[in-house]
């Protein structure tokens, strides 16, 4: 059986401190890559084989316009997203949809009540209950039933990975990340989601950061990169990491289910986080201090963000401890 990283390919990533004493590990593996594709920093094993899960959007995304779908702004940042279900997030869904000539009963990905606490609570006043077009992936799955209709293909299998639109997604992954797919499995959402390496998933969103300014890349590429800092509320939320980071410091932030974390600055320097355990705790504070010690960058750009997207340990009411980089990683950084 194929199998992701064992724990001694793995260090320490991030620990949970409660007043002195270490509570949690979170164990994993990370890689910086630079703008040439190579790998600069590594904790753990970054060859480790893994299921990108949802990081991999952007290029799901990027294979739906190749095959002809015309998204324009948000829908771009929407076909890229895990988004939280808020009215705003829907009703661009919806807009994909109209303009596929659909509705959201073709969608294929499961029900979910909104994420958005403010639409969730105005949903179950009104007397509705879950939807499709709620779920997380409701965006990349109506830019796949877009390109269905822009071909004349079948709408009802779409999620096949024999269809030619997840052949395409396969081949777009493969380009991008620089190695062939060894294992096919099936994500949360129903759609298929390929094994490959952490350095390969790196390898891919530092590419995608790098489209805009590289006359040579494929305009969608150039496209999907602008519109996730163009609409980073639209990737998942107001406030929300992902979006957070987007938008304050012009990196593109994308997670995935299982403790999986990509981000990649505009000068192709990319990170790629997977925690062992599926936790996505301390991620964000990893990969932008991981950022910042490549010099993509600066510490003032990291010491203003974190305060947005880590809190604090409690005991009642008060602080009494944080999650923190592990002191290996504080290590191998100041060595």
């Amino acid at each position: 059986m194929s199998e992701t990283q064992l724990a001694s390919e793995t260090v320490d990533l991030v620990v949970l401190e409660r007043n002195g004493f270490i509570e949690s590990r979170h164990r994993g593996t990370a890689v910086v890559i630079n703008a040439a594709g190579e790998i600069t920093f590594a904790l753990g094993n970054p060859n480790t084989l893994i299921f990108p899960r949802s990081t991999l959007k952007p290029f799901q995304a990027m294979a739906s316009m190749q095959l002809g779908v015309p998204l324009r702004g948000a829908q771009v940042a929407l076909a890229c997203a895990s988004h939280v279900g808020s009215t705003e997030h829907t009703d661009v869904v919806e807009s994909m949809l109209a303009a596929a000539g659909l509705s959201s009963a073709e969608l294929r990905c499961p029900e979910a009540w909104p994420a958005h606490e403010a639409t969730r609570s105005e949903l179950i006043r009104q007397g509705g209950g879950k939807s499709k077009i709620a779920f997380n992936c409701s965006g990349k799955h109506a830019a796949f039933l877009w390109a269905c209709t822009e071909n004349g293909w079948d709408t009802e299998n779409y999620l096949s990975p024999d269809h030619p639109v997840q052949q395409r997604v396969i081949s777009v992954i493969e380009e991008y990340a620089g190695e062939k797919i060894s294992h096919l499995g099936v994500d949360g959402c129903g759609a298929p989601v390929p094994v490959i390496s952490l350095a390969g998933l790196a390898r891919a969103v530092s590419k995608l950061a790098l489209a805009p300014g590289n006359k040579h890349a494929d305009a969608r590429a150039a496209t999907i990169a602008t519109a996730m800092l163009d609409y980073p509320w639209a990737v998942q939320g107001h406030g929300l990491p992902n979006s957070v980071v987007m938008e304050d410091l012009e990196v593109i932030a994308k997670l995935g289910a299982e403790g999986v974390l990509v981000m990649a600055a505009p000068n192709g320097t990319a990170v790629a986080v997977k925690m062992l355990d599926g936790s996505g705790r301390g991620s964000d504070l990893l990969g932008l201090t991981l950022l910042a010690n490549a010099g993509a960058i600066t510490t003032a750009q990291l010491e203003s963000v974190l305060p947005k997207l880590t809190r604090p340990v409690l005991g009642g009411e008060v602080p009494v401890g944080s999650v923190r980089l592990a002191s290996h990683v504080i290590n191998q950084l100041e060595s």
